[in-house]
C-alpha cells in the first residue's frame, strides 16, 4: 500500500472536496483518501497505477500536482463533513438562492440573481454530501449530473439575459436593495463559516476558515461593490459585469461537476 499526497491549489471549499472525492471514487484500488482542505492536500492510500490517480486528480481542473509518495498514514474523517454542519450549510445556501433570486429579479438586479445562482450551486453539493452518504457512486453520479445541468442552464440563460440587457439598456437596478440582500447573504455565508470551522479538528487557523467560504464571500463583497458603482453612477452596467463574472463562476462548476459525473 502507496500514500500519494498531492497538492490541489484551487481546492478551497467544501463543495470542491466533495469533487474531488468523487472524481477518486471511480479509481480502484484505493483504500482511504484524506483531504486536508485547509492545506489544500489530498492523502490517498492505494494499492494501484499511480498513473490513475494523476489522471483522475488533474482531470478535476483544480491544479492537482503530485508531491510525494510512501507510507504515511490516512486519516479517512472528513472532519468538516458532519451531517448536522453540512445540513446547516445547506438551509442557509438553499434560503438565500430562493431570496436573492426573488429580490434580484424583483430589484432588477443580475448581479443579485447571480449572487443567489452561485449559492444555490452550493446547496445542489451540499445536498450531495447529505443524500449521498453511503450510498453507491453510480447514485451520485446520477444526482451530480441532475445538479450540474441545473446549475448550467441556469446560470445559462442569465449570461443571455445579462446580454440581452447590454443591448437593450433599461432602468438601473435599486442600489438599496441589492446592498441590502447582498450583506444578509455575507451573514449568511459567516455563519455557515464559522458553524463549519467548529466541527473541523482544530488544528486549521483561522485563516484557512477564510478560504473555506472565500469564493461566496467573494461573489457576495463583489455585488456590493456593484451596489455602490450603480448608486455613483446611475447606470446598471457595474451589476450587469458583476452578474456575468458570477454566472461565469457558477458555468464553470457546471462544468466540473458534469465531466466528473460521466
Amino acid at each position: 500500500m502507496t500514500t500519494s499526497r498531492y497538492r490541489v491549489a484551487d481546492m478551497d471549499c467544501a463543495a470542491e472536496e466533495q469533487l474531488v472525492r468523487l472524481a477518486l471514487a471511480d479509481v480502484d484500488g484505493i483504500e482511504a483518501v484524506e483531504v486536508r482542505l485547509e492545506a489544500r492536500e489530498v492523502l490517498v492510500a492505494h494499492a494501484t497505477d499511480r498513473r490513475e490517480l494523476d489522471r483522475a486528480m488533474q482531470g478535476l481542473g483544480l491544479g492537482a500536482v503530485h508531491l510525494t509518495d510512501g507510507a504515511e498514514q490516512v486519516d479517512q474523517r472528513t472532519g468538516g463533513a458532519e451531517r448536522p454542519a453540512l445540513v446547516f450549510a445547506l438551509a442557509v445556501n438553499a434560503l438565500f438562492f430562493v431570496g436573492e433570486v426573488t429580490f434580484g429579479l424583483l430589484s432588477r438586479s443580475m448581479g443579485v440573481v447571480a449572487d443567489g445562482l452561485d449559492m444555490g450551486a452550493d446547496a445542489a453539493v451540499y445536498l450531495l454530501s447529505v443524500v449521498a452518504v453511503g450510498a453507491t457512486t453510480a447514485r451520485k453520479k446520477r444526482y451530480a449530473r441532475a445538479s450540474g445541468y441545473a446549475q448550467l442552464g441556469l446560470a445559462g440563460v442569465g449570461l443571455v439575459e445579462v446580454v440581452r440587457r447590454f443591448v437593450v439598456p433599461g432602468d438601473a437596478p435599486d442600489p438599496a436593495a441589492m446592498a441590502m440582500v447582498t450583506t444578509l447573504a455575507l451573514a449568511g455565508n459567516v455563519a455557515v463559516l464559522v458553524v463549519l470551522r467548529r466541527v473541523r479538528t482544530g488544528e486549521a487557523h483561522i485563516e484557512a476558515s477564510w478560504i473555506f467560504t472565500a469564493n461566496d464571500v467573494i461573489a457576495n463583497l463583489l455585488v456590493l461593490a456593484a451596489a455602490g458603482a450603480v448608486a455613483l453612477l446611475s447606470s446598471a452596467v457595474p451589476d450587469l459585469v458583476a452578474g456575468a463574472i458570477i454566472f461565469g463562476v457558477v458555468l464553470n462548476g457546471a462544468r466540473r461537476i458534469l465531466t466528473l459525473s460521466r
